[in-house]
């Protein structure tokens, strides 16, 4: 049985930083491709980061510069630090494989609850 918790959520004003975890077990975390997604207010699903296998980590670019993304396969843990924070990245985060999406804005359900970030400004 697949099991995702994220963590590390919570409330900031603008500018400010917070770092996020993301916990999996269940399937071979070493073999799979994994991203960071959000669903803001508007419920519209964005793909934030994604960390293939090969290693590579891609950024939307609303976060470029801003987000680090990364892995530990040893830990089946997956990070998202994030600073420079705005009152758009408002938003609950999830990770999941990078296969959520399944039209513009539209993801399928998530496996774990997400963790709440709200940005004030």
């Amino acid at each position: 049985e697949v099991e995702v918790v994220e963590s590390g959520g919570g409330s900031v004003q603008a500018g400010g930083s917070l770092s996020l975890s993301c916990i999996v077990s269940g399937f071979i975390f070493d073999d799979t491709a994994m991203a960071w997604y959000r669903r803001g207010p508007d419920h519209r699903c964005e793909l934030v980061s994604s960390i293939q296998r090969s290693g590579s980590i891609t950024y939307a670019p609303s976060v470029e510069r801003r987000f680090t993304a990364s892995q530990d396969k040893a830990k089946n843990t997956m990070y998202l630090q994030m600073n420079a924070l705005k009152p758009e990245d408002t938003a609950t985060y999830y990770c999941a494989p990078p296969d959520r999406e399944v039209a513009p804005g539209v993801c399928r359900n998530f496996w774990g609850q997400g963790t709440q970030v709200t940005v004030s400004s």
